[in-house]
């Protein structure tokens, strides 16, 4: 069996000479120099011409792959042999490739243990101080080429090709608003007939003085109905007469225009590319133009990526933010996340909703680009289809809201056998008006039921108050006549006194007591009675006293 070892001078191939003592203690084995050479001898060595080879073997093992070298080194070694490595990703690849069988396992890495304590006596002419500045060496070589950015991933040029197109957007409004209040006091009504400035300016370039239109072929440029539209107002213009110098630095500043809309068109296509380089799924989440003003808003894709989704959600409205944390009202819902075609296609009321989930994925898809290997969109283009879904069921559900009522309820429906199925499963059948229900005065019951569950009418609820009055007044006469007729059985026959109308209300209460046998109002019907006696005796003698007095006057 051999062993494979990595060195920073370069590779050594070991002959393991007594396979037995694998399965014992090999550290007593590789204690001294004297018995490591019993186990392990030195069969090849493969040395590095320079340090950009040994750079580049060291940073392909580290990916588990061999180098051209190695494989030149094993091929002419190891015929026949069983060889021992210490990466099982490498043996699999040395195997696949070379046809070698490899082995991994405990006792191969404590057999590598054993070659690195003794490496300086079981390689001769690699002494420990020549050891020590190679592994340094080696070591910050591949630091820096692992700390090292791939020029395909710089973002650099993004924050300022995006920067450059927005300062160009700026310009070109500039310079196209200059060109149409220029010409305008030549020919005030092509303003409105040709919205588009690239277009306003190449048919001013094309057409100079408003005379020359109608001569002139502007079909490459408009189209027929506007060109028509445009000859014809071309012959009635109210605009003033300017000369041939005027007309040349007015088609030298249309010039300026056109050139700076081409340019921007180029500059929108490298910014394309480069985004699709460098943040694949970012770009297929929110769009070159939005993904770009992220990152350079960011400042980098890495300080991008450092953000959790909340914060790319309200990216660019921090002065609204603090605003509104200031005056206690309510915060952003989305910056510059906004002007994503997906925030776009949703409803107003929905808004809010898209942008957070659009946010939290945007937050992931950075990630995945800033810190991942794949330079493919698949994870971009994955989310996208989720929230496209997500907004088609806000925007198109039947039932407008999600299950449950206001305060977390679930609402729980009835069985009803009538529910259909399919699309429409909560919609249960109209229900049929009862025409039996109603009720009508008029209608006279055609049977006892009828009789029995019909109302009675509203003059007959009237009649039955009134008889119940009736009643009562009835039975507060037959009392005071009671009263009265025991009056004149105990005295002898005086003149009738009227009593008022609480004396009477007194009576008909005292009566009440005496129907329901509450002895304690007997006791008060007694005293109160023999109280009335002798008012009745006292009230005639008064009168009489009165009559006398008015006949001696």
């Amino acid at each position: 069996m051999l062993v494979l070892f990595e060195t920073p001078a370069g590779f050594a191939l070991f002959k393991v000479l007594n396979e037995g003592k694998l399965s014992q203690d090999l550290w007593k084995e590789f204690s001294s120099a004297d018995a490591a050479r019993k186990v392990v001898k030195l069969k090849a060595f493969s040395k590095f011409e320079n340090t950009s080879e040994a750079l580049e073997a060291a940073s392909l093992l580290i990916d588990g792959k061999a180098s051209k070298g190695l494989r030149k080194f094993l091929r002419a070694n190891c015929e026949n042999e069983t060889l021992a490595v210490a990466d099982s990703k490498l043996g699999s690849l040395i195997k696949e490739k070379l046809k070698i069988d490899c082995v991994h396992n405990n006792t191969v890495m404590e057999l590598m243990r054993g070659v690195r304590y003794q490496l300086s006596e079981l390689i001769a002419g690699l002494a420990v101080q020549d050891m020590a500045p190679m592994s340094l060496g080696l070591s910050h070589s591949l630091s820096r080429y692992k700390l090292k950015f791939s020029a395909d991933k710089v973002d650099t040029m993004i924050v300022q090709a995006i920067g450059l197109l927005d300062d160009l957007d700026k310009e070109l409004n500039t310079y196209a608003m200059r060109v149409r209040e220029w010409y305008g006091w030549h020919f005030p009504e092509l303003t409105k007939i040709i919205q588009d400035n690239i277009q306003y300016a190449r048919s001013v370039k094309l057409m100079g003085d408003r005379i020359n239109a109608a001569k002139l072929d502007f079909s490459e440029i408009l189209t027929e109905e506007v060109e028509a539209e445009l000859k014809e107002a071309a012959v009635i213009s109210m605009g003033t007469e300017i000369g041939e110098l005027d007309l040349a630095n007015i088609r030298e500043l249309c010039d300026q225009v056109l050139s700076l809309s081409e340019y921007r068109a180029q500059l929108y296509d490298y910014l394309k590319s480069r985004m699709n380089t460098i943040a694949p799924n970012l770009t297929a989440m929110v769009g070159e133009l939005v993904g770009a003003r992220l990152i350079a808003h960011g400042g980098s894709l890495i300080n991008l990526a450092k953000q959790p989704g909340s914060t790319v959600q309200i990216l660019g409205a921090e002065k609204a933010l603090f605003r509104a944390l200031k005056t206690k009202h309510a915060t952003p819902k989305y910056g510059l996340i906004y002007h994503a075609s997906l925030i776009g296609q949703a409803a107003q009321k929905f808004k809010g909703k898209i942008s957070r989930s659009l946010a939290a994925k945007t937050a992931l898809a950075i990630r995945c680009d800033a810190l991942g290997d794949g330079q493919d969109n698949t994870m971009g283009l994955e989310n996208r289809a989720k929230l496209e879904a997500r907004l088609r069921n806000l925007e198109g559900k039947e039932l407008g809201r999600f299950a449950g009522s206001a305060k977390g309820k679930p609402k729980i429906e009835a069985y009803d056998k009538d529910i259909k199925k399919g699309a429409g499963a909560l919609i249960t059948p109209a229900k049929t008006y009862n025409t039996a229900a109603d009720s009508i005065i008029d209608q006279k019951p055609n049977s006892a039921m009828d009789e029995d569950t019909q109302e009675p009418p509203a003059s007959d609820k009237k009649k039955e108050k009134k008889g119940k009055k009736e009643k009562k007044e009835k039975k507060k006469k037959e009392e005071e006549a009671a009263l009265q007729a025991d009056i004149d059985e105990d005295e002898e026959p005086e003149p009738v006194v009227k009593k008022d109308k609480k004396k009477r209300k007194k009576e008909s209460t005292e009566n009440n007591e005496v129907q329901n046998g509450d002895a304690d109002g007997e006791k008060k019907k007694k005293r109160k009675k023999s109280a009335e006696q002798e008012d009745s005796v006292d009230a005639p003698s008064k009168k009489k006293e009165k009559r006398k007095k008015k006949n001696v006057d």
